[in-house]
């Protein structure tokens, strides 16, 4: 019926579960009178008396009987829908996550998590692709999970977002370069020969060079950092790399602090406001949070 009130089924649930308009009351809060009032609407609704008197009881009709198991789990299914959804257990858990970030990230940040998700979450896998563009579409279709990223006026406005962590720009060069022979100065900076990553070139690096008068000379660009880091290794090049993500890669080669006040670069994780209380996302977003706030966070400072 159109016009019939859904509350009514669970009041219903409770009477053919008491078969008493006293207990029935009890057990949802109404008051005996308010119940009794129910029942009489039921009856309408359903073209059938339900519950009958029987000496000073009463007992159900064969269409309450056939109705008790249907009415309970319809209740049931309800209210499970419309109750916040709980945590977790990550043992039960068998998904794969997609993960879209730059190859530093993965490099350093995806041992920590797959070791996480082989001792809470064995049955979870994990795919992890290149961060190409800032493109939302692969998030609000679902292709990807989360992002990781820096914040700019890119970024869709409609993105869930969460700090990881906030890292900073070094310099990279061989271990016997010149520029390590003495103290790093802005001139001797610009002096030299550079090797960019192509997303950066040029870059917030050239802006404060510019502002103190002084230009650098870009001889190679390349895709990544950890390919300028290599590359800087080989030749005599320096490379501007953010400290953190890098970390294992500068085993062997000189870094040093830049001669001026270079950007906090403020990593972000990203996801489709659809996934906000998923409880696998839940857990996923809450796994790469608490690594990199104890892998990366120290290590930036």
């Amino acid at each position: 019926m159109p016009d019939l009130d859904l509350n009514l089924l669970t009041a219903l649930r409770a009477l053919l579960e008491e078969e008493s308009v006293a207990g029935a009351a009890r057990r949802t809060g109404l008051s005996p009178s308010a119940m009794s009032r129910a029942l009489g609407r039921l009856r309408i609704a359903t073209g059938d008396p339900l519950l009958v008197r029987a000496g000073r009881g009463l007992v159900p009709t064969p269409r309450a009987q056939a109705l008790r198991g249907e009415i309970a789990a319809i209740v049931e299914a309800a209210e499970r829908a419309l109750t916040p959804t709980q945590p977790i257990d990550p043992a039960t858990l068998r998904r794969t996550f997609t993960i879209r970030a730059g190859e530093g990230f993965v490099e350093h940040v995806a041992p920590a998590l797959i070791r996480r998700i082989q001792s809470e979450a064995p049955h979870v896998r994990l795919r992890c692709v290149q961060k190409l563009d800032r493109d939302p579409a692969p998030l609000r279709s679902g292709a990807v999970d989360v992002e990781v990223g820096v914040l700019n006026e890119q970024t869709a406005p409609e993105l869930r977002r969460a700090s990881l962590y906030v890292d900073r720009f070094v310099g990279v060069a061989r271990a016997e370069h010149p520029i390590g022979e003495g103290p790093v100065t802005a001139a001797a900076y610009a002096r030299a020969r550079h090797v960019e990553v192509a997303q950066h070139a040029p870059g917030p690096m050239d802006r404060r060079l510019e502002a103190l008068g002084l230009q650098r000379e870009i001889w190679a660009v390349v895709s990544g950092f950890n390919t300028a880091i290599s590359l800087a290794s080989a030749t005599d090049l320096i490379a501007t790399v953010p400290a953190t993500l890098t970390r294992p890669s500068r085993a062997g080669v000189l870094t040093f602090p830049l001669p001026f006040e270079g950007p906090e670069i403020r990593v972000s994780l990203l996801w489709h406001p659809r996934m906000e209380a998923d409880p696998g996302h839940v857990w996923l977003r809450g796994c790469l949070q608490a690594i990199c706030g104890a892998l990366l966070s120290s290590e930036a400072g």
